[in-house]
């Protein structure tokens, strides 16, 4: 009977984790929707910036097409932006990311990585969990006070572009003071609700290239349309290349979110099922046992009367 005892507690145990998994996909759902309709709000606005600033290069000399966040130096100084979760229970979701992150700086920046130049810019508590205990160098997302002070920015907490503006004012003035060189950007790309992929891209430099290669604008803008500027071209781009900058960030990590939530909600709803399963499980092992001990006792009680017949 201990044993059906036992059985039954686990019953109960499992069933009140299925409980606490549908809650949680409940929850997960309703952040997705939210965090769904920010991404793609915030998709059409980048991608016109990007068009503007797509008419703007067209109409420059590549002379002209120059920004301090253009400057292509020698990689001596690396920073990896690492974007994760403040919290686990999404699957792959976050340990993809530092995988990835590892990967990158072991085989693209090992030089760098040796000498002690290379650091991850961690945004979300695991990346910075996850890559502290491999004994990598890390920092927190920060902005300037009013005293010119660096102090830390909790992302998650107050998820808005003010935020993570100042976050990507002090990596663009590190860029152009010389304290890094390269600065890339890791993230899982919100596909769909069951869909997200690992993205690599590089954040700076920028290169003149970059700026165009959009087919998709060029298809949007192939037509030929004369502006009147004001003021030039040149202090135009001079004004929009940081603030898509701190644009394709923000964006990087409204697509982690939402990303973030549809793999926490895949993933308990997989546990969920999963839960059921050992239930039905469970339960046959537990009225098998049950059988068998009526089984014991019936043997039992015949066996006494014959031997009292005996």
């Amino acid at each position: 009977m201990a044993n059906l005892k036992e059985i039954r507690t686990r019953i109960s145990t499992v069933k009140s984790t299925q409980q606490i998994t549908k809650a949680m996909k409940m929850v997960a759902a309703a952040k997705l929707r939210r965090a769904q309709d920010a991404i793609e709000g915030m998709r059409p606005y980048a991608s016109m910036l990007k068009g503007i600033i797509d008419n703007l290069s067209r109409n420059m000399s590549s002379e002209d097409l120059t920004s301090e966040f253009m400057e292509d130096r020698s990689p001596e100084k690396v920073l990896i932006i690492a974007i994760t979760s403040d919290r686990g229970l999404c699957g792959a979701f976050n340990g993809n990311i530092i995988k990835a992150a590892v990967a990158l700086a072991e085989d693209k920046y090992a030089d760098q990585l040796a000498k002690g130049n290379l650091s991850f810019l961690t945004i979300g508590k695991k990346a910075s969990e996850g890559l502290a205990r491999r004994e990598y160098k890390t920092i927190f997302p920060q902005k300037r006070n009013a005293q010119g002070e660096l102090e830390r920015v909790e992302v998650f907490q107050n998820l808005s572009f003010a935020n993570i503006k100042d976050t990507a004012e002090v990596v663009l003035d590190q860029f152009k003071s010389g304290e890094i060189d390269r600065v890339e950007i890791i993230y899982n790309e919100f596909i769909n609700v069951i869909t997200q992929a690992v993205r690599c891209k590089q954040f700076l430099p920028i290169s003149a290239d970059s700026i165009e290669d959009s087919s998709e604008i060029k298809e949007k803008n192939s037509s030929s349309v004369d502006y009147l500027f004001e003021p030039s071209e040149e202090e135009i781009m001079e004004e929009l290349i940081p603030k898509s900058l701190k644009i394709q960030l923000y964006s990087s990590i409204l697509d982690s979110n939402a990303a973030e939530h549809g793999a926490r909600m895949a993933a308990m709803d997989q546990a969920t099922e999963n839960a059921e399963e050992l239930v039905k499980e469970l339960k046959l092992t537990y009225n098998k046992s049950r059988q068998a001990a009526i089984t014991k006792e019936i043997l039992e009680i015949v066996g006494g009367a014959e031997a009292l017949n005996a």
